[in-house]
């Protein structure tokens, strides 16, 4: 069975997408820990990140790191977090986190609530800091 994320790359469900390539995508969380909170994933369906091939994994990080510097010209902040968790979706994945403090990538702290249309506007923003 397609993970979540699958469906999101298949246009199954819909994504405030922030970019993407034929390998990878990055859009933003719906229940971000802060505003900007955007996920970076490859295409492929894998599980787990560390198994991936070497060469997707470090594509995977420089296209992240592209998000990343969009992101932070986009939401005011000290530093991007970067977390790997991979217990929320079977399916690989990078969270880039703006950060004024560590409290901002704590997992455990109440998810936001952005309205459809503030994830939009957020999107859109960081795609024309690209």
């Amino acid at each position: 069975m397609a993970s979540l994320f699958t469906k999101i790359v298949n246009r199954e469900i819909p994504a405030h997408i922030v970019a993407e390539d034929d390998r990878f995508i990055a859009f933003l969380d719906v229940m971000p820990l802060v505003e900007g909170h955007t996920l970076v994933i490859p295409k492929q369906e894998v599980d787990y990140i560390f198994d991936l091939e070497a060469n997707t994994l470090s594509d995977l990080m420089v296209f992240a790191q592209k998000i990343a510097v969009a992101l932070r010209k986009t939401i005011p902040c000290k530093r991007i977090g970067v977390a790997v968790i991979g217990l929320e979706v079977p399916h690989a994945h990078i969270h880039l986190v703006p950060m004024n403090n560590m409290d901002d990538i704590n997992f455990n702290r109440p998810k936001l609530s952005p309205s459809k249309e503030e994830l939009a506007n957020i999107a859109s923003a960081i795609s024309a800091n690209l």
